[in-house]
């Protein structure tokens, strides 16, 4: 059975850990934790979700996300069937909110730092030429020692702090109402949306699984998510028909089909609304820019 790799704490003596995975795929778990977070994908791809936001990832995502954001990079579906050979491959650090000391980081010379401390309870996804300066000296972070290894992540975090290609994932605003005994039932919830979502769901099919009525649960999760339930049913399968929609070989009715839609004229509503565009423009606009 496949099993994707599990997160510890960091220890003691160490002031920050760096991981590299590897696995069939990432952790499939919605969570949140305490300290800071830096992932970079190297190999891999499917949906992103940090906080409210949900977008699709590919190798070079790279992410900076504050204490307690909720997080999950779940890789597309084919990654988990029976036979897959799909691989994933990333490189994680975790690091303490005094990972060099409360007075030190309150010192003037830490004050861009400070501010991209701030900056990463929104999520902070880092683009273009800093993306590409970071992934060398992250590969590279994994085999320094000592102090030689902070300076690295100090050099690391001083590049983000200065870039203007680094953006903000979630809105201004958001806060994490979820508490941490209600990580499982969010998992849950998730798990059985990627898992079903080209199916027919019923709110209160998945209000069940967290043992909720479907009124209860519709406002337990946009207390939670920002957004209905329907609207993130909704977002996953758009999602997911971009992804289809760079396919050559499949029509806008078959991707409607595939993504769970259950009529074309509701699908092409839904698509253009979380587009901006029909499902036909965007295909032509994807295939005229790859062409």
């Amino acid at each position: 059975m496949k099993k994707p790799f599990q997160k510890s704490r960091i220890p003691e003596q160490n002031a920050f850990v760096i991981k590299e995975l590897k696995a069939p795929y990432f952790d499939k778990n919605w969570h949140f934790h305490p300290e800071y977070q830096l992932f970079l994908v190297l190999k891999g791809r499917g949906t992103r979700f940090v906080g409210d936001d949900m977008r699709t990832f590919k190798a070079h995502d790279l992410v900076f996300s504050g204490p307690n954001l909720p997080h999950l990079w779940r890789n597309d579906q084919e990654y988990f069937e029976k036979d897959s050979q799909l691989m994933t491959h990333g490189i994680v650090v975790y690091f303490p909110e005094n990972f060099i000391g409360r007075e030190l980081l309150q010192k003037e010379e830490f004050e861009e730092l400070q501010g991209l401390l701030g900056k990463a309870s929104l999520g902070l996804e880092i683009l273009g030429e800093t993306n590409e300066k970071i992934r060398p000296l992250l590969i590279n972070l994994l085999d320094q020692k000592g102090l030689e290894k902070i300076i690295g992540l100090l050099r690391i975090l001083l590049l983000m702090a200065r870039s203007t290609e680094v953006n903000p994932i979630v809105q201004a605003g958001y806060v994490n109402a979820n508490k941490e005994s209600e990580k499982d039932r969010m998992s849950k919830v998730y798990a059985f949306v990627m898992d079903h979502f080209q199916q027919a769901i019923k709110l209160e099919e998945v209000a069940g699984l967290i043992n909720m009525s479907s009124s209860s649960f519709s406002r337990y999760f946009k207390s939670r998510m920002n957004k209905s339930f329907s609207d993130f049913l909704s977002e996953v399968r758009i999602s997911h028909a971009c992804k289809l929609l760079h396919k050559e070989n499949l029509n806008i009715s078959e991707v409607s089909y595939e993504c769970g839609f259950n009529t074309l004229s509701n699908f092409n509503r839904q698509f253009k609304e979380k587009m901006n565009m029909t499902p036909l423009a965007y295909k032509k606009d994807f295939m005229q820019r790859f062409d």
